[in-house]
């Protein structure tokens, strides 16, 4: 088959959909599908082709993590992706380039697939401020509507995304698919232990110090402060153990956590590696033995299953989201607030042994679900629906 994706977002950027579209591509090709990429240049201001994948130019959004926003419409990629020929349209974005999606399915009389990633309720502050957000909210839900009419099939990543669609009144027929993950990028056993301790090295963390590790987007939704706060708290009973809190990761929030570490008074025990290349995350994870998360935001988590394909301990704040994929306990750890955050967190530092080789055994075993060959597999049905529909 031949498909078509339309994102606003892809690697070198560092985000769950960015990742989420290039695993999708990934398997697609490996299982000798054919696969066209149209997506944003974010180097400079010209069409730029790089095999299969098409990147459009567009102007740059300094205040939102220096994302590129394209036209609707370019005529270039029209002609390229006149000439590839596709079968299907995969829109998987909602600015510019995802609407170019339905645009180009539109002219070319193909179906078209679109996938719902993000519950843009919780980001509509960063356009609103909080002025008027009622109305924004309202305004995302129409939009949402909109496109459940438009789009041949629906996919939304989770059943809480799913769950909240039924909850605004879309009927649509909905495919949860996950995304899927290359987890043996992820494997300790094939991670380059070389290059893990250069970066030990590089930033000075003993092999012998606990590290808790915060990896991904530094935003305001990510709630990061809150297991900053937790942190400080744990640190101020006096803990018989080393710790170092690494976040690697870079974004809008980063100079306010960076003035709250301040403020804490925990700088000699908090540290910032910024933005890495997607390619080195895995390397990133297995500098840490605990991963933490405050976000409630997230659609899946993606990160939760990285760090546990990478033998690390989740610790997460509590949310719908993550509980087929957390199990309390068993491969992983809920908390609620700051508070239980500084409650739980020297139980964790504490775990050894065989209740240690247990949860990250545990965690393995679950996150099967979540395999690339799944993924291509119910990826795959829903293009093949599509495409009958146009029979």
């Amino acid at each position: 088959m031949r498909i078509v994706i339309f994102t606003d977002t892809y690697p070198p950027e560092i985000n769950g959909v960015a990742t989420s579209c290039r695993n999708l591509y990934r398997t697609l090709t490996e299982h000798g599908e054919k696969v066209m990429v149209v997506t944003t240049n974010p180097w400079n201001e010209e069409l730029y082709e790089d095999g299969d994948i098409v990147r459009i130019p567009g102007i740059k959004l300094k205040k939102l993590y220096g994302y590129r926003a394209a036209p609707f419409f370019n005529k270039e990629a029209m002609r390229l992706v006149h000439d590839f020929r596709p079968d299907v349209i995969h829109s998987q974005h909602d600015a510019g380039v995802g609407q170019f999606g339905f645009i180009a399915a539109s002219r070319l009389n193909l179906p078209v697939v679109y996938t719902f990633h993000t519950m843009y309720e919780d980001y509509t502050y960063y356009a609103t401020k909080g002025f008027m957000d009622r109305a924004a909210k309202g305004i995302v839900r129409q939009y949402i509507h909109h496109k459940s009419r438009t789009a041949d099939e629906f996919i939304c990543p989770s059943s809480k995304i799913k769950e909240y669609m039924r909850s605004i009144g879309i009927d649509s027929y909905i495919s949860v698919i996950p995304t899927g993950i290359d987890f043996s990028a992820f494997d300790r056993r094939k991670v380059n232990r070389k290059l893990v301790n250069e970066i030990r090295r590089q930033y000075g963390i003993p092999t012998s110090t606990y590290v808790i590790l915060s990896l991904g987007r530094v935003a305001k939704e990510k709630s990061i402060d809150i297991c900053l706060k937790g942190y400080a708290k744990y640190l101020s009973n006096g803990p018989a153990r080393e710790t170092l809190f690494v976040v690697v990761g870079g974004g809008p929030a980063l100079k306010e956590l960076k003035k709250l570490v301040t403020e804490l008074r925990i700088e000699d025990h908090v540290l910032f590696m910024g933005p890495v290349n997607p390619d080195s995350v895995p390397l990133y994870y297995q500098l840490g033995n605990c991963f933490v998360s405050a976000s409630i935001t997230e659609t899946q988590g993606l990160t939760f299953m990285e760090a546990m394909a990478s033998s690390l301990v989740l610790f997460a704040r509590y949310d719908d989201t993550l509980l087929g994929t957390i199990k309390d306990g068993e491969n992983g750890f809920f908390f609620l607030d700051e508070d239980d955050f500084a409650a739980k967190l020297p139980k964790i530092v504490a775990l050894s042994g065989s209740r240690l080789k247990g949860i990250v055994e545990a965690g393995l075993s679950s996150i099967e679900p979540y395999s690339l060959e799944r993924f291509y597999r119910n990826v795959m049905e829903v293009y093949r629906r599509a495409v009958k529909k146009g029979w």
